[in-house]
């Protein structure tokens, strides 16, 4: 009984194995706060040297891209890191090529530009939920390899990320945000509807990246299910993606105040209205 028990625990005691232990929220926010210092030298250098870099972020609702997204530009300048996430396009852009308000967005010298979903909604949502015709679909997916061509060329750093979702932990992520009241904002009509079209999606993604991914810009998967594993490896590949370089500062000295016309500069304030204290 002894010798079948053990026979029978070894495929489980494997498998433990193999699957990454939790990452504990101290060693996470150590990591993270290393690898956020280095998107600052990032930036520095990006502003430096006057790179144009975008960033693609795609991939199933609930996958987790906006939390990606949020570590890497919340210790660094809104100025150089620029999130664009586009809303539905209005009467006079549904009028314009399809490409048009995403070459808008496109960055200058010394910035990054963040797409949290981009011009791939045409291979992606749009086909899958009939929001473009066959002939529009079908015309962007030949002609996209070479418009990021054209912006590799001229000189832009492109990377593409697809965050891929297992269907166990999408499905846990939705019912979470259906059973949370704070939650329930991220969760819309069309995500339910993309929960149903499990399929249709992971087809729409495989003929996109048939099409589109080439060896100058290459898709990159990030598994999400561990969403502090993603947010770490994600960082850190991004960082290894852009060669930079420690730019030396100046130090800098705090000036002392100018007392030459000093007067109580707070008791203007006295009689103003104040927040009332919550705590």
């Amino acid at each position: 009984m002894g010798t079948k028990n053990k026979g029978q625990s070894k495929p489980d005691a494997k498998r433990s194995a193999d699957k990454p232990k939790k990452l504990s929220r101290k060693r996470y926010e150590e990591a993270l706060a290393t690898l956020q210092a280095e998107l600052v030298k990032l930036q520095d250098w990006v502003r430096h040297k006057g790179l144009r870099i975008v960033v693609v972020f795609e991939g199933r609702d609930a996958a987790g891209k906006g939390g990606v997204i949020k570590r890497i530009t919340e210790r660094v300048s809104p100025r150089v890191f620029r999130t664009v996430a586009l809303p539905v396009p209005n009467d006079r852009e549904k009028t314009q090529l399809y490409i048009q308000r995403y070459v808008n967005q496109l960055p200058a010298a010394g910035e990054v530009v963040i797409f949290d979903r981009s011009w791939y909604n045409r291979l992606g949502v749009e086909h899958v939920m009939g929001f473009c015709t066959d002939k529009e679909y079908n015309r962007f997916k030949k002609n996209c390899a070479g418009f990021e061509r054209t912006l590799v060329e001229d000189g832009v750093t492109l990377i593409k990320y697809w965050l891929t979702v297992s269907n166990k932990e999408q499905e846990r992520r939705f019912r979470r945000r259906i059973e949370d009241p704070v939650r329930q904002w991220k969760l819309s009509p069309m995500d339910l509807e993309s929960r149903r079209r499990w399929y249709d999606f992971s087809r729409a993604r495989d003929a996109m990246m048939a099409a589109t991914d080439t060896d100058y810009a290459p898709w990159t998967i990030v598994p999400s299910d561990d969403k502090r594993r993603a947010r770490l490896n994600c960082i850190h590949h991004l960082l290894r993606a852009i060669p930079y370089k420690d730019l030396p500062h100046e130090k800098i000295e705090l000036p002392r105040r100018d007392k030459t016309d000093a007067y109580d500069d707070q008791m203007p304030l006295v009689s103003k209205r104040y927040v009332p204290e919550y705590i």
